[in-house]
């Protein structure tokens, strides 16, 4: 079942153009905002603007957290869009790292288009390579599973089973 599911996410994660970042302040506040993405080896790649206060945030603190959803057109019911979240480990890749840099901005081209290559050549632009550290994978109700390790897939994909529990009846 571990594999299916992995396959599952893989698929999923194939699908999806963007997510939904959270990134922290130099005040330790929360930041949301959305970025392009593409998949890497066991990671995401985003393009990020100096001008874009989640590209500073990144640069400042590389601890941030993604969530990549299903479209609210797609989903059988709005209160559970198949979705997966991850804490994750940013690192600016620099424009002069070479291969580093060249393998993250290809995997965005190729999901996203020829206006990564144009982007990539503003100075203001820059590369993060977003490493997982676990995430929850969900699929419906009662269908959660955590997902252990540095890995997009997991080295582990465990079901949730403290599910859903009902009130203790109460006269209103």
């Amino acid at each position: 079942m571990e594999n299916r599911l992995a396959d599952e996410l893989e698929e999923f994660l194939m699908t999806r153009r963007t997510l939904h970042l959270s990134t922290l302040d130099q005040d330790g506040h929360p930041y949301a905002s959305y970025a392009p993405f593409a998949k890497g080896d066991d990671c995401l790649y985003v393009l990020l603007s100096d001008i874009a206060v989640h590209g500073v945030n990144l640069k400042n603190n590389p601890k941030a957290a993604v969530l990549i959803v299903e479209d609210e057109s797609e989903a059988q019911t709005i209160f559970a869009r198949i979705r997966v979240n991850y804490q994750v480990q940013a690192q600016h890749i620099p424009f002069d790292a070479g291969a580093e840099y060249d393998e993250g901005i290809d995997c965005l081209q190729k999901k996203q288009g020829d206006r990564v290559l144009n982007l990539s050549q503003l100075s203001d632009f820059n590369l993060f390579k977003l490493t997982p550290l676990g995430g929850r994978f969900v699929k419906d109700f009662g269908r959660a599973y955590t997902i252990a390790g540095q890995s997009l897939t997991g080295e582990s994909i465990e079901h949730l089973r403290d599910g859903h529990k009902p009130r203790a009846s109460v006269s209103r």
